[in-house]
């Protein structure tokens, strides 16, 4: 279970019946979109109106954007159950970043309005949107912070520890990351390199504290890979 899912429970609120009542069969069909998307197909790019919050039901989803040279900076990639695009519940009219779709993905979308009226009828939901909202600055926050003051490697063994404690499924005394990212997306999201990436994985690997291929990833030992945080 992610951090963001477990937070339905925290606050006892059914997210998914409210976002996609016509995928589960009640409530206002007319208010709530259901929608597909083919693996690398733009859900919103920069400079578009921002006037739909989007709740991801299936598939994987990566949020960034561009710097002036062109290059892509990805913030954040976003599995089933996560909520995005939040950031026009609170004034942006225009998108910052871009949001495409990883894989075969199904979202579905309400408009600001809808959503306001959602939360007026359940004041649980305005907890849980303040809290997705905390947690992604917490985070851009301490990706900053790890950007200035640790080196590549230490940013990427941190990554991979995070990973398996925010979207790691325990086995016994292991985690397991289904779905497990591309050397390249790792590097984005640390801002290394590929072949860093590649480099630290297979250091990691022939130590014995995690395996992995296309498909996912296995931590034997988080506290092995703990340490090798602060490892010079």
């Amino acid at each position: 279970m992610s951090g963001n899912q477990s937070l339905w429970y925290l606050e006892n609120i059914d997210v998914a019946g409210l976002f996609c009542p016509k995928k589960i069969g009640r409530g206002d069909l007319d208010k709530h979109a259901h929608k597909h998307f083919k693996k690398g197909e733009y859900i919103y790019l920069p400079n578009e109106h921002a006037d739909r919050i989007y709740f991801l039901t299936d598939g994987r989803v990566k949020i960034g954007s561009y710097g002036e040279s062109g290059k892509e900076i990805t913030k954040a990639i976003l599995n089933s159950g996560e909520v995005f695009g939040e950031l026009s519940l609170i004034g942006e009219d225009t998108r910052r970043d871009f949001a495409c779709a990883m894989e075969e993905t199904q979202v579905c979308i309400l408009t600001v309005e809808d959503m306001k009226s959602l939360m007026r009828d359940h004041t649980a939901l305005n907890i849980f949107l303040l809290k997705i909202m905390g947690s992604r600055m917490l985070e851009m926050e301490q990706r900053l912070e790890s950007l200035v003051f640790k080196d590549s490697r230490t940013r990427i063994v941190e990554f991979l520890y995070q990973l398996g404690i925010k979207k790691g499924q325990r086995v016994g005394f292991e985690r397991v990351v289904r779905k497990f990212l591309t050397h390249q997306e790792i590097a984005n999201l640390t801002a290394t390199s590929r072949q860093t990436v590649t480099t630290v994985l297979n250091e990691l690997r022939a130590k014995k504290i995690l395996t992995f291929d296309r498909r996912r990833l296995l931590i034997r030992d988080m506290d092995r890979l703990a340490e090798e945080m602060v490892v010079s």
